[in-house]
């Protein structure tokens, strides 16, 4: 029983994942921000799409915070930093399969906060 409805979880989170991505590119003036979280942690990158590169990301690990709304900020904050610091203004957001609320929304509005436009 278990194994089936992680099964359908995760086939969920894949199809949302498809859609969403379906629809973003980032270039060098405007990348795609992503977000990955797990239990534990949170991270995000910022990623020109045209070359294949990252320009900047932000670690949880790294920062010693926890995948919560307060460390999704934190993590927000940080990334917003490192994008002005290369001279990016705006973004697409990526929210990468996820639901848009609570720790997703949280790092969004703390990246919105910090001078990033999407």
């Amino acid at each position: 029983m278990l194994k089936r409805v992680q099964k359908t979880k995760n086939r969920r989170y894949i199809q949302r994942k498809k859609r969403v991505r379906a629809n973003i590119s980032g270039c060098e003036s405007r990348p795609r921000v992503t977000v990955f979280r797990s239990n534990k942690h949170f991270y995000a990158q910022a990623i020109d799409d045209t070359k294949g590169h990252t320009i900047a990301y932000s670690d949880g690990i790294k920062l010693g915070v926890k995948s919560n709304k307060d460390g999704a900020a934190t993590v927000a904050k940080d990334l917003g930093d490192k994008l002005k610091a290369a001279g990016v203004e705006t973004i697409v957001f990526d929210r990468n399969g996820y639901l848009y609320h609570g720790v997703v929304a949280s790092f969004a509005e703390a990246l919105r906060e910090s001078g990033i436009k999407f």
